[in-house]
């Protein structure tokens, strides 16, 4: 033979039991008012959607350098900018001369400990998102100039740097190529391995 339990509540609080939600559902949205607009707030979730790939498209195709060269390997990004390489078809537009007006900053040649504020300052004023690519060895690990009092071992002791390129100079078709992985990595077909 089986005991059953006694319930813990008694039937006229079990047939009470949909009032009682009721009321607590009631209670509950007391303090909460609907939005006026709810519609125009889903048509405009719905459009940023719509524009998160056009948005993610133009900041891929249309990159803007900063116009500022360190040393010797600036001579080779002058030559990026020339007719030769035509660096416009691949969407790296013009060099600009503010920081302002760019979202890419390509460190060429060795930097100083006396420099190392301006540099900052500059990355610091660049539209965001923004983008650092380390050209050449003085760039990346100090160059022939490493053990010098003087010179940064590689900017990415200070800034993140998104691509580095190899070379001491390394030619402007490097450059051209690591501008093409940064729009890969901008259009998300490159991800991050965060460790």
């Amino acid at each position: 033979m089986i005991l059953m339990e006694e319930p813990p509540y008694s039937e006229e609080q079990f047939l009470n039991s949909k009032e009682e939600m009721d009321k607590l559902v009631a209670d509950s949205l007391k303090g909460r008012k609907e939005p006026v607009n709810a519609m125009f707030g889903k048509l405009s979730e719905i459009a940023k959607a719509l524009a998160s790939g056009t948005v993610t498209w133009s900041r891929r195709n249309s990159m803007w350098p900063l116009q500022f060269g360190l040393a010797c390997c600036a001579i080779e990004l002058m030559d990026f900018g020339s007719a030769r390489i035509d660096a416009e078809r691949g969407g790296y537009l013009l060099f600009r001369g503010t920081p302002r007006q760019c979202d890419v900053m390509i460190v060429a040649g060795w930097v100083t400990k006396s420099m190392l504020p301006e540099i900052k300052r500059l990355y610091e004023q660049m539209a965001e998102p923004r983008y650092v690519i380390a050209y050449g060895e003085c760039a990346t690990c100090g160059g022939p100039w490493w053990e010098s009092y003087n010179i940064i071992k590689g900017i990415d002791q200070v800034l993140p740097v998104d691509v580095y390129v190899a070379g001491c100079p390394p030619r402007p078709e490097d450059l051209f190529g690591a501008m093409m992985k940064l729009q890969e990595k901008v259009g998300g077909k490159i991800v991050e391995n965060k460790v």
